[in-house]
Parts: C-alpha cells; structure tokens; sequence
C-alpha cells in the first residue's frame, strides 16, 4: 500500500495548475511549465559551475532532464558537444528557455 503522503503529492504533480489557497488565485505546476518548453532550446545550470544547453526532449518529477545536441560549457567555455545527454534532477539549480 502507498502512503497516503505520497499518494497526495503524485497527484498534486499530476495536476497543470492549482488554487493558490492565500489568494484565491489560479497557479501554474512548475512541471506543466517545464512541459511547454519540450522540444525547444534550454539553458541547464548546473551544481559545480556547470551548464548545459540543448533541446528539451523530456523531463520527469525529479527534474531529470533529456536534452539533445547539449552542449556541455564549464566557466562559460565549451567543454565538449553531445548528441544526447541525460542530467540528473539533483544537480539542476535552474532552467531558463
């Protein structure tokens, strides 16, 4: 049986957008965001100074990130060019189109 804390964060993770309690306002999920940047160009930043650029091709809860042509920079230089790289959701600090 799955804990009923984890059942409740799923759906919450599932659902585009929500009533932000406060002010009664609609909010977007971030993941619902996220989603509308697949198959185009995103900037990576990374833990450790890294970067990487390429094209959003999926992306799941934990913010694990598929990007094709990446390119990996370090220190604003290129370090090398990948045709598809897989990032880790514990590393991302931000996502930006």
């Amino acid at each position: 049986m799955i804990p009923s804390q984890y059942y409740i964060i799923a759906k919450l993770l599932s659902i585009e957008s929500y009533i932000k309690p406060e002010t009664g306002e609609s909010m977007s999920k971030p993941l619902s965001i996220l989603g509308k940047y697949l198959n185009k160009p995103v900037i990576v930043e990374l833990r450790g100074g890294k970067q990487y650029r390429g094209i959003l091709d999926g992306f799941d809860p934990h913010l694990n990130l598929v990007l094709r042509s990446a390119e990996e920079m370090s220190e604003g230089k290129l370090v090398r060019k990948h045709d598809l790289a897989i990032v880790r959701g514990d590393n991302v600090i931000y996502i930006s189109p």
